[in-house]
């Protein structure tokens, strides 16, 4: 394994010029659209088709102050010193990023915070978005403070319940104000290392990709393609139920800085509060949470997808295309057609 040392990205000394647009919301409906032949997925076999114009990565559409910034290939702004983690992350597919909690700037931290919604529901600290941006500039000075020497502690997320379709209730959890600013701007930060990594057919809470897409995928090769198979996958309470050790395991592949692994722990570690009463969690990660999405798709990046890509590649007979979408509820869709019968991924528990 390779370690960086940031000598690809901006020094320490400039950490706090450093700025990231502001972070990409988990929101699927903050992410803008793009044309829909950037959204369908190169097949297993056989020369690219009309209807798949390759895995290309979607554009992140970043709003971000002009200075100290450089334009990727792909037309986004990113800080200098985040571009450099971008650029090694490609370049270096078996990186394992050793410094990366300085990109959590001042600057990145306020950008996070006027990232988030204005009028979403308190936590358990009861701080409101407006109350928070009275004395805000010191407010951030203090939990950049915080968050760089250690100690920043993460707060239990509130629980609330919302009605499912089906008559059932959807647990979510809403974390503290100053848990959101730091997990987006974390969020922002692995995104550069991410969004290199994830395959082209995962579309879910990815920045500048949307449920559209996804959609539009599916109904080209529905359309296009002859289709003998398909597979419709959920994956039941999964929000609920991932491991917290794999969680870790997994975003130790890429990731060896430990001050990143141990705020990701905290989150996952924090509890939950209902009705005053404070509960362990063991695993799973809180649904409405911000880091949560790109927690889902580490995970099913190594559970499913890289698995899937080569056996689709390798073991498949005729074409296979997959569509994932992770929606914020606990599932996962799948979507696969083959010439060939398909029990072995039906028999595989996904």
């Amino acid at each position: 394994m390779h370690e960086n040392r940031e000598t690809s990205g901006a020094s320490r000394s400039n950490q706090d010029r450093d700025r990231l647009a502001k972070a990409q919301s988990h929101n699927a409906n903050m992410h803008a659209p793009e044309e829909s032949d950037c959204a369908v997925n190169q097949p297993n076999k056989g020369e690219q088709s009309s209807a798949e114009v390759g895995e290309g990565r979607a554009r992140t559409k970043e709003n971000i102050v002009p200075s100290n910034t450089s334009p990727t290939q792909s037309g986004e702004r990113v800080s200098q010193g985040l571009s450099g983690v971008r650029q090694a992350a490609k370049e270096r597919k078996q990186e394992r990023f050793t410094a990366l909690l300085h990109h959590a700037s001042v600057g990145l931290l306020r950008d996070s915070f006027y990232a988030l919604k204005r009028q979403a529901a308190p936590g358990v600290d009861g701080m409101t978005w407006k109350e928070y941006e009275t004395g805000l500039e010191d407010r951030i000075a203090d939990l950049h403070s915080r968050v760089h020497r250690g100690a920043y502690q993460a707060q239990p997320s509130r629980r609330v319940y919302i009605p499912k379709a089906d008559g059932r209730q959807r647990p979510l959890g809403i974390a503290a104000l100053e848990d959101k600013i730091v997990q987006q701007a974390v969020v922002a930060i692995l995104n550069q290392i991410y969004e290199v990594d994830f395959k082209g057919f995962s579309y879910g809470f990815r920045p500048g990709r949307s449920p559209h897409q996804a959609l539009d995928a599916l109904a080209v090769g529905l359309e296009r393609k002859k289709v003998n198979w398909v597979l419709d996958a959920d994956i039941r309470g999964f929000f609920d139920n991932v491991s917290h050790e794999w969680t870790v395991k997994f975003l130790e592949h890429r990731v060896a800085d430990r001050r990143i692994i141990r705020l990701i722990q905290k989150w996952l570690k924090a509890g939950v509060s209902e009705d005053g009463q404070w509960s362990e969690t063991e695993k799973g990660t809180p649904q409405g949470a911000v880091v949560s999405p790109l927690i889902a798709n580490v995970y099913l990046h190594y559970v499913f997808d890289l698995w899937a890509d080569v056996w689709r590649r390798k073991a498949a007979k005729g074409d296979v295309i997959i569509v994932r979408y992770a929606d914020g509820t606990p599932v996962q869709t799948l979507t696969l057609w083959d010439a060939s019968p398909l029990i072995p991924i039906v028999r595989s528990g996904i």
